[in-house]
């Protein structure tokens, strides 16, 4: 027992030198390792696929300055096309130094059980370094870019439209795409790495097109929104969906385009945001100078009214609604001021507001309702005070700065200072109609006139001519309201607005209805000497008769304050027109 107890350890103490021995001889080599590449790269390192293995940082910098030297051109494939781009164009230039600094400090930084594992990786794996160089991303961007464009060919996904009121379908095309940001990385790879042998372009193929069912189904879908609408409203203001806009939102499989949808969501904020609005209110010489309400901000809720829309159009498809409403979901942010803060005569909200627009007019009719809008606007109407238009506005001549236009007088149209002052009485009219106030007096034009029922119903006109006929309201409101009128020649269009302190009233004005229809008589050549023969002049312009009426309705409280019925009779026009008779000049 005692001896194999003595054969036992003499067999472990020679182990342990043996071991001790092959440590020793282990921190010899690496030792020995790491000395040898004192200030040299270690093995197995190459740059760009070149050796600078065993080299000091100066020599290997040489050799690889003469083994990798800035191309002139690079080759980009892509089937059977070949496409150069010139590396002079995107500002190359490689940095030799930072390359082989690169290699270099890999088995020297960091701490010291990294560099000694990467040290010692190299023994047994080789290991290439990418090519450090600089270049100029927007340029390079703008040539990959371009060469994009000769390659691509835009996708034309389905779609469906309106022609001759049926349903048309397009089923669409396919096309490619050059994958920039793919491009752009094989570009910066194969410089990294000095391989520019084959470069692919690489190419999205792009085909959404539809087979013959698949756009039958799509026809079906869109016929069930033909002729039928959608109103975004805020205020005064509208936006309309047509049944082509609506088009435009359809996904052939199903659902609605989110892209489409965010980009009417962007319109719909384009229209209705605004900033909030601190009041302006100037008095001087007995009027309102300057003025200008206060109003909230507003920030449209993109996230609900994207799903309103969408309940909407689910709606319009499955059922036989013709149009439908939808009240915009906004947010609002109070003005620093309001407008009853800058006014102590009540002038606290909007009550009503009048439009209308002249699109046609000529130049001296602009003029006039420009002129006339001018003297209205800003007039201040006392607590029970009568408003009457013609002693507001005041005499109506050339000496009043008003131009020659066509006006009608003794059964016939005829130029005359003023015309164009009845767009203005006319557009007041509607506003006093949408604000609640008693009409004393109103009297509608001879014929239908085409001004007044753009964009509007006949029957909501008013003429005037001073001393008579007039247009009067009578303010029975306890405070003053204030007259606002605009008047945008550019767009031909009119603006006015009644501000006061509002009872609660509620003004109601049922449809127009048409009735009594008489055609124009026959046109009428009257022989006129004053131009030459052969010359036909059209003086006046037919019109139907017709008589029209409506119920203005008016509650307070749930009581009934104003029940008024308005009748418009208006007369056939002739057409006249003049016949030369004169000498040819």
């Amino acid at each position: 027992m005692k001896k194999i107890l003595r054969i036992n350890k003499k067999l472990i103490y020679s182990m342990a030198i043996a071991l001790a021995i092959f440590f020793l001889i282990l921190i010899s080599l690496y030792v020995s390792y790491f000395l040898s590449y004192n200030n040299k790269i270690y093995p197995n390192s190459t740059v760009a696929g070149v050796s600078v293995s065993g080299r000091t940082k100066e020599d290997a910098k040489l050799i690889l300055e003469k083994n990798v030297s800035v191309p002139e051109k690079i080759v980009l494939n892509y089937q059977d096309q070949a496409f150069e781009i010139k590396t002079k164009d995107m500002d190359l230039a490689y940095d030799y130094d930072a390359s082989i600094s690169n290699v270099y400090d890999f088995t020297r930084t960091g701490n010291v059980f990294n560099y000694s594992k990467n040290r010692m990786a190299l023994l047994f794996s080789p290991k290439n370094f990418e090519l450090i160089f600089s270049i100029n991303n927007d340029k390079l961007s703008k040539i990959v870019s371009i060469l994009a464009g000769q390659i691509s060919i835009d996708a034309v996904d389905p779609s469906v439209d309106k022609a001759n009121g049926k349903v048309v379908v397009n089923k669409g095309s396919a096309g490619k795409e050059v994958n920039q940001e793919k491009l752009t990385a094989a570009i910066i790879h194969a410089l990294s790495n000095n391989d520019l042998s084959q470069i692919q372009i690489p190419v999205d193929e792009i085909d959404n097109t539809l087979n013959d069912a698949q756009a039958t189904d799509f026809a079906l879908r869109a016929e069930k929104y033909l002729g039928k609408s959608i109103a975004l409203k805020f205020e005064y203001q509208t936006h309309n969906l047509t049944d082509t806009d609506i088009f435009k939102l359809l996904d052939p499989n199903g659902g609605y385009k989110d892209k489409e949808l965010s980009e009417l969501m962007g319109k719909a904020q384009d229209s209705f945001e605004r900033e909030p609005q601190n009041p302006k209110f100037v008095f001087e010489n007995g009027k309102v100078t300057e003025f200008a309400p206060s109003l909230d901000g507003i920030k449209v809720n993109t996230d609900q009214l994207k799903s309103l829309l969408t309940d909407k159009l689910d709606q319009l498809e499955k059922t036989t609604d013709k149009s439908l409403e939808i009240d915009v979901p906004v947010v609002k942010t109070s003005p620093e001021v309001t407008t009853d803060k800058v006014n102590n005569l009540g002038i606290n909200e909007l009550l009503g507001r009048g439009t209308s627009t002249y699109y046609h007019s000529i130049p001296s009719r602009v003029h006039n309702v420009a002129l006339a809008t001018n003297r209205i606007n800003g007039t201040l109407v006392k607590p029970g005070e009568t408003f009457s238009f013609n002693n507001t506005l005041g005499d109506v001549s050339a000496f009043t700065g008003y131009q020659q236009a066509y006006i009608i007088s003794g059964g016939k149209t005829i130029l005359g200072d003023g015309g164009g002052v009845c767009q203005v009485s006319s557009t007041l009219f509607r506003a006093v109609l949408n604000s609640g106030f008693p009409i004393t007096e109103r009297q509608a034009h001879a014929y239908r006139v085409s001004y007044y029922e753009q964009g509007s119903p006949p029957g909501l006109d008013a003429t005037v001519y001073s001393p008579s006929p007039d247009l009067k309201f009578l303010n029975d409101t306890p405070g003053y309201i204030l007259i606002v009128a605009k008047a945008d020649t550019k767009n031909y269009s009119l603006v006015f607005e009644i501000y006061g302190t509002s009872d609660g009233r509620i003004a109601t004005i049922s449809k127009p209805i048409v009735s009594n229809v008489v055609p124009p008589p026959e046109d009428l050549y009257q022989d006129d000497p004053t131009l030459p023969v052969g010359t036909i002049k059209q003086i006046d312009y037919k019109a139907w008769g017709s008589k029209v009426t409506f119920n203005y309705v008016v509650t307070r409280n749930g009581q009934e304050t104003i029940n008024k019925t308005f009748i418009s009779n208006y007369k056939p026009w002739q057409a006249v027109y003049l016949r030369g008779t004169g000498p040819v000049q």
